[in-house]
């Protein structure tokens, strides 16, 4: 995945693994599809992805498969 510029100057990244600035999420109805023994596999698959500015504390939240993220901003992040 290529980097991402964040609007206060971080450049954010999946590339570290595990990635400290990566984050999954999955919505209720999704997550419950999913019921006895189940792959791990397929619930990360079920998930999407999230990056958090460790600077700025932004979400940068890449919903569903086309890959452009959604920016998401504290409330505290004033003008960052």
């Amino acid at each position: 995945m290529p980097k991402l510029l964040c609007r206060c100057s971080e450049v954010l990244s999946f590339s570290e693994i595990p990635c400290s600035i990566a984050w999954r999420i999955i919505s209720d109805v999704a997550f419950e599809k999913f019921s006895g023994q189940v792959d791990a596999e397929e619930i990360y698959l079920a998930t999407e992805k999230v990056l958090r500015c460790p600077r700025c504390g932004r979400l940068w939240v890449f919903w569903g498969p086309d890959n452009r993220p959604q920016e998401y901003v504290p409330a505290d992040a004033g003008s960052g």
